[in-house]
């Protein structure tokens, strides 16, 4: 067969730059090329396929749905993707009142009116509830939000519980296991920091990180919660940070998440 007579390869035919670029791009599932480019957590991304907020070449995404980026059309609440930019860490001392979300249908307060001034879009790294505050971290980073998150990375989480109740009862409850919406969790350390006649101060570690677990812990010894503020992931802690602040987080802070799994 003469040179001119050899057939190209599949990928190099007509229409030559389309089937090279097909080629070279490879398959992701749809919620995580989302998660990938800066626009929600992977967890978040399939709420937002379940809810029809995704498509891909204009029909609606399913979840496991492969997709490829770039020849594909994948798009969120009708805003095509594009690529992500510069990834940004920050952490937020988040005060009570505001919903740990990037949008709320009612109307109410945000995490996201908060870091405003950021320049990019960010989302929230986990949750804190309403009347939760504290350390709080947001980032475009997907993979970075998925390993914060995911329980098979068991993250120490760091909590100062303000309670009311019989504290001498409640410290040995609180270090054994118990039964939480039918799971069985157990503190990773349970420290008194203060002690009143009518309650105290506990600094409470969970690793499971549970929808409002230190809450259901707490109630399940008998304490009523009067605050509640998550002050460390791991070895961050919340420092100095004023309510409502935030700040980059700083290489060695990047390094030291590292150090716990967390891919930078």
């Amino acid at each position: 067969m003469s040179e001119r007579e050899h057939k190209a390869p599949s990928c190099a035919r007509t229409p030559a730059l389309l089937h090279f670029k097909v080629c070279l791009v490879m398959q992701e599932r749809v919620q995580k090329i989302i998660s990938k480019h800066g626009i929600a957590s992977r967890r978040e991304a399939e709420r937002m396929i379940n809810a029809g907020r995704v498509t891909v070449n204009g029909l609606p995404a399913q979840i496991g749905q492969s997709a490829r980026f770039g020849i594909d059309e994948i798009a969120v609440d009708g805003n095509l993707l594009v690529p992500a930019g510069d990834m940004i860490y920050i952490m937020l001392n988040k005060p009570k009142g505001y919903l740990t979300t990037t949008s709320d249908e009612r109307g109410r307060k945000t995490v996201m009116s908060l870091v405003s001034q950021v320049g990019v879009r960010i989302y929230p790294v986990g949750r804190l509830d309403m009347d939760t505050e504290g350390l709080l971290l947001l980032t475009n980073d997907g993979d970075f939000a998925n390993i914060i998150t995911h329980p098979s990375h068991s993250i120490k989480k760091t909590y100062e519980a303000h309670v009311r109740g019989n504290i001498v009862i409640a410290e040995k409850l609180l270090e054994e296991p118990m039964e939480i919406d039918s799971h069985i969790v157990r503190a990773e350390t349970v420290k008194l920091l203060k002690h009143s006649t009518d309650g105290g101060v506990f600094q409470i570690s969970i690793s499971e990180g549970r929808n409002r677990q230190v809450r259901k812990m707490c109630a399940a010894c008998g304490l009523e919660v009067l605050s509640l503020k998550r002050i460390a992931i791991g070895d961050l802690k919340l420092g100095t940070l004023k309510t409502g602040e935030w700040r980059h987080l700083t290489l060695d802070e990047r390094r030291e998440l590292t150090e716990l799994g967390v891919i930078l």
